[in-house]
């Protein structure tokens, strides 16, 4: 088997040479000679910048110290970065030729190969994905991932004993234990089992042990019921959705992509990136798609900072252009800070600067779940192709294992660049070792993954599922209705498991105004049974401005909003008496007011509530919510959100026009409900809802000596008066 662990390209040296200007002397004139010059220099400018921080690790020395510390420790944090360093030495090593880079990564090894066959299980150890060199397994596969890419730089070069030496001490035993030494691991179909997969099969290919590339391709047994290729059938819908949403498929997008490039280059006949109709492809691009003004959609257990110029993405997004050479892609690049400091990279900025980017649009879609995408879904609905105006996101997904949360039907709404109604994410400080060792908080289980925690609907102060995720795991909403009628983009969905005798119905709509901007329209049904409390959160952004009604305001003490299921992180900190008429929020936001107007049809109280109770480490941030509660059998929730005039503090300016939306009314119609929302320019927005939810069902309805016929549960009307 050939050990090359590139696919397309050979040396850097090589793919250097033809980006840099050893192109046909034919090419080297005029402007093509201007962009060979401009892409050496752009080029040359990264890999000087990696040299400049290798150097600095390799003057300054590379310990290699006894692991004791959990996740953000120093040795943890040591030991990953000495694994970077391995691959990014060898990197460098290939491009420049430099002996010094060869030397540095062989005593390195040699240390691991000295250190490693004494190492017992770590003492930080949490899990039952145990590590040696880290507190976990998982950090030991990356490691792994990344070290064996840099030795295969280097082994040719060194002499046969040092070899032996080193994957007899190091590369071997870290294969053994990540495989067969932790088959519950490598054998799970889950983002640890990707890594560890990947770096076995990696290491079978580089030091030449089929076996070990067998096992990572088909699982311990071979018999293909797990392992890296049934990780792609069963972690990834059709539409590239990545069970465990868009921060864990970012996360396990580098095995995916690096693994598969090396099948690729040594195993052509897998056509491992033609594998599910080209999945490995479509994951790169929805990945991309899963985001809002550079940053991934912060759903299930996500660190909200991750944004898409992310290492792991940035490789993705290299192998796939090489792989496709389609434009858009580029300009996809042009969106992230830098390239990665391979020959892709390279080519990335000499296609670049070539010309031949195009750019890339964020659009409306809806990303099915599970394998066969019959798990329900998660819908994006964008006002305009450049992802930096409206967009609004249901989650109506599955579970998404342990790091999935409990918001089915879950709402955010982005506009303006900015997050307006928000989702949590993950209650954990990476990789900060003072916070309970840089592993996911307590707080991760009783806050951030409640349903209060998110723009859901919540019923009698308990979570869906009550809180069971491996229950959870075995339901899905079903997407009743994705579509575009009369110009309004719609999600309509639907789950009956999350509550025993009560049905969850949302409807999300984009309706663009006359007069330019976009109604954000949020119907959520709670259907049900005897007596229930429905309450539905809306944790917003931004500092409050008014409201439309009288609020009892807690001034000198504050008590929970409640005592379990996440109510009991939540300050009360004003309630309003029973609201029956349409009423309105105001809050502002950066330069723009947001209204939510809303009305439901039975009586409602309304709490504004801040997070941050019963916090004794002060783990949670201090962010606020909007929580509308009503008590009946069932409840229907109408909302509208409305951007609206300008705060420009420079200029001493401002323009408060306030919500357009003057009415709501909800009516009943031969098994139809009629949801009418009366604005000031842009007429009246009529959203229609049978009760027979069925796909192909002809519906008619006649109302104001107007027949009105379509096929499916939901149509929108949009008229200079009601409905």
């Amino acid at each position: 088997m050939r050990r090359s662990l590139l696919m397309t390209v050979a040396l850097f040296g090589a793919a250097a040479c033809s980006v840099v200007g050893c192109a046909p002397e034919a090419a080297k004139t005029g402007a093509s000679a201007e962009v060979a010059n401009a892409t050496t220099s752009r080029f040359d400018d990264v890999m000087h910048d990696l040299a400049s921080r290798v150097d600095s690790r390799l003057e300054a020395g590379i310990p290699v110290p006894f692991p004791v510390d959990a996740g953000g420790g120093y040795t943890h944090e040591q030991h990953k970065q000495n694994g970077k360093t391995i691959y990014e030495a060898g990197l460098l090593y290939e491009y420049t030729g430099d002996e010094k880079y060869l030397a540095a990564m062989r005593e390195i090894l040699l240390d691991y190969a000295e250190l490693y066959p004494t190492l017992d299980i770590h003492p930080e150890q949490k899990s039952s994905n145990k590590g040696k060199l880290f507190w976990q397994g998982l950090n030991e596969a990356m490691w792994l991932v990344y070290s064996i890419q840099g030795y295969e730089k280097i082994r040719d070069d060194l002499d046969e004993e040092t070899r032996k030496i080193i994957e007899d001490g190091v590369y071997n035993p870290i294969a053994d234990f990540l495989s067969v030494g932790s088959p519950q691991t490598f054998d799970l179909i889950h983002n640890h089992a990707t890594w560890a997969t990947a770096g076995v099969g990696m290491t079978g290919y580089v030091l030449g042990q089929p076996e070990r590339v067998e096992m990572a391709l088909y699982g311990l047994d071979k018999t293909g019921e797990v392992g890296f290729l049934k990780q792609l059938d069963e972690l990834f819908s059709p539409d590239g959705y990545y069970a465990e949403g868009p921060y864990y498929q970012r996360f396990a997008m580098m095995p995916f992509v690096l693994f598969a490039q090396v099948v690729e280059k040594n195993d052509p006949d897998k056509k491992i990136f033609e594998h599910r109709d080209q999945i490995i492809l479509k994951a790169v691009r929805s990945t991309l798609d899963q985001s809002y003004a550079g940053k991934f959609f912060p759903i299930n257990d996500a660190i909200r900072e991750k944004g898409i110029n992310t290492v792991e993405l940035k490789y993705g997004l290299s192998i796939a252009y090489d792989l496709t050479k389609e434009p858009d892609l580029l300009g996809a690049a042009m969106l992230q800070n830098g390239v990665v400091p391979t020959p892709l990279g390279a080519q990335l900025l000499s296609d670049i600067d070539a010309g031949k980017a195009e750019p890339y649009e964020f659009k409306t879609q809806l990303f099915r779940d599970g394998p066969s995408g019959e798990d329900g879904g998660l819908a994006v609905l964008r006002s305009g192709p450049k992802g930096d105006d409206a967009a609004v996101l249901m989650k109506a997904t599955t579970q998404g294992l342990g790091h999935g949360h409990f918001d089915k039907l879950g709402f955010v709404y982005y506009d303006n660049g900015d997050e307006i109604v928000a989702d949590y994410g993950a209650s954990r400080f990476l990789n900060v070792e003072p916070k309970f060792g840089g592993r996911y908080l307590p707080e991760n289980d009783t806050w951030a993954k409640q349903s209060v925690a998110h723009n859901t609907l919540v019923v009698d102060e308990i979570s869906h599922f009550d809180g069971d995720w491996r229950y959870a795991q075995q339901f899905a909403p079903e997407i009743l209705t994705f579509d575009t009628i009369n110009s309004v983009q719609l999600v309509l969905a639907e789950i009956s498991t999350a509550y025993q005798d009560v049905t969850m119905q949302r409807l999300l709509a984009l309706v663009p105004t006359d007069t330019g901007g976009n109604y954000i329209v949020d119907i959520m049904r709670g259907m049900g049974e005897g007596r229930h409390t429905y309450d539905l959160p809306v944790h917003f952004k931004g500092q409050l401005i008014e409201t439309s009604f009288d609020m009892a305001h807690e001034t000198t003490r504050l008590e929970p909003f409640g005592t379990k299921n996440g109510y009991q992180h939540l300050w009360k900190r004003s309630e309003s008496e029973q609201l029956d008429e349409l009423s309105y929020v105001t809050w502002l936001l950066e330069d723009q007011f947001y209204t939510l107007s809303f009305k439901a049809n039975h009586n409602v109280r309304a709490f504004f509530t801040e997070l941050g109770a019963n916090d004794p480490n002060h783990n949670l941030r201090r962010e606020q919510s909007f929580v509308l509660r009503a008590e009946s059998p069932s409840v229907d929730f109408v909302s509208v959100y409305q951007r609206h005039g300008r705060y420009d503090s420079d200029n001493e300016v401002t323009v408060y026009n306030g919500s357009s939306v003057s009415k709501i009314d909800t009516s009943r119609y031969e098994n139809k409900t009629v949801y009418s929302i009366s604005t000031g320019a842009s007429g009246v927005i009529s959203i229609v809802l049978a009760d027979d939810t069925q796909s192909e069902r002809n519906h008619s309805i006649q109302l104001n000596n107007e027949t009105i016929s379509w096929s499916g549960p939901a149509y929108v009307q949009r008229s200079e008066e009601p409905l």
